[in-house]
């Protein structure tokens, strides 16, 4: 049986800080080798060059490798997702998964959250926009529901993942091996990484069939409900985190999920609340919420019609602000307006993780 998981979120003060995590290890809130991942947001340009997820790695590690009994090469198979950019209000911060020391809670048949993480297969360059990292990622996708103790797919409301994205040398290293790969725009290799990995989340958990290549981010009929895809230069497989619920675990928290159908649907981040247990009124305001929300977990994507509930907007034509950066702050700040507060995680590029020109949003609560 999964061990009961704390769940708790920490600012993030500066580039390299990682303060917050060794003070909920000093305080014994958890111990340092019982840390299953950590997932964050920092401030760089959210780009392929964003060098503050590299930064924020090296920190998060440092400290679990001081504070604990994990040796380096342990502590570095501990998935930490860094998400970079927080344009607009959205804080840096991190949400950090851990067992519960022994003892402190007693199992319950209620349905309390469970974790489970897992490392694909390798994902090699030419995999990337293909059926292959489909397979590898949905074959991690069910290792990672089994250490999590969960069976069905309908339990999992959450799953968050960082996958490989292209760059010079791994577009030469494809071309070496006589390869190809799907794209050689190193930005747009973003993009493809993220929605391959959501289509593999999707296939895992039974709500798509396995795609054709040449569904694969072209049809936007097809996505997962609860995918949350990040991809950066720091790996070349798939980190995986499944968060769900399961009987028997114990604990006082609980995540649920819905999906915001555009950038602007307050209403489907206040749905996946009150799918984690809040109870809440008709017309819910941040007030409602106490201190019972640990963090909401969001991917978002401009509206390739270029509209927004029937107004254009020109994101997608803006030559000097990349769309990335200007729907990830949109975003933010509903997410923020709803929430209270700004230290939440919206990540963008979001084709094929919930319905196009909205995405999927999970939200983990306290419910004791």
């Amino acid at each position: 049986m999964p061990r009961p998981i704390e769940v708790h979120k920490v600012a993030i003060e500066s580039v390299t800080d990682a303060s917050g995590l060794a003070a909920l290890i000093d305080d014994g809130v958890f111990a340092a080798d019982d840390v299953l991942a950590v997932i964050g947001k920092t401030e760089g340009n959210g780009g392929v060059n964003d060098y503050t997820r590299i930064l924020a790695d090296r920190a998060f590690r440092e400290v679990l490798v001081d504070h604990g009994n994990r040796s380096y090469d342990e502590v570095r198979q501990v998935p930490l997702v860094w998400s970079g950019g927080t344009d607009g209000v959205i804080s840096p911060h991190a949400t950090i998964f851990a067992y519960a020391p022994e003892g402190r809670y007693e199992p319950v048949d209620e349905p309390r959250l469970s974790v489970g993480v897992a490392m694909s297969e390798v994902i090699l360059p030419e995999d990337i926009g293909r059926p292959a990292m489909v397979e590898k990622v949905a074959a991690g996708v069910i290792d990672a529901m089994k250490v999590a103790g969960i069976t069905d797919p309908a339990d999992v409301h959450y799953v968050q993942t960082k996958t490989p994205l292209l760059v010079l040398e791994t577009i030469n290293d494809a071309k070496e091996r006589g390869c190809d790969v799907w794209t050689e725009d190193t930005l747009k290799s973003m993009d493809v990484s993220n929605s391959t990995t959501a289509l593999g989340i999707a296939v895992a958990l039974g709500e798509i069939e396995m795609p054709r290549v040449e569904e694969i981010h072209r049809d936007l009929s097809l996505y997962s409900s609860v995918a949350s895809c990040s991809s950066g230069v720091e790996l070349d497989s798939a980190q995986i985190v499944v968060v769900g619920n399961a009987s028997g675990v114990g604990g006082r928290f609980r995540v649920g999920h819905s999906v915001m159908r555009d950038a602007l649907d307050a209403d489907g981040i206040w749905e996946a609340i009150r799918s984690a247990g809040l109870q809440l009124p008709d017309r819910p305001h941040r007030s409602d919420l106490g201190h019972r929300l640990v963090n909401v977990f969001l991917k978002c994507e401009a509206d390739p019609t270029g509209r927004v509930r029937g107004r254009r907007n020109i994101m997608l034509d803006d030559s000097d602000v990349h769309w990335h950066r200007q729907i990830k702050a949109a975003v933010g700040g509903v997410t923020a307006a709803v929430t209270g507060d700004p230290a939440v995680f919206v990540s963008v590029a979001a084709v094929h993780q919930g319905p196009s020109g909205g995405g999927p949003v999970a939200a983990i609560v306290s419910v004791d």
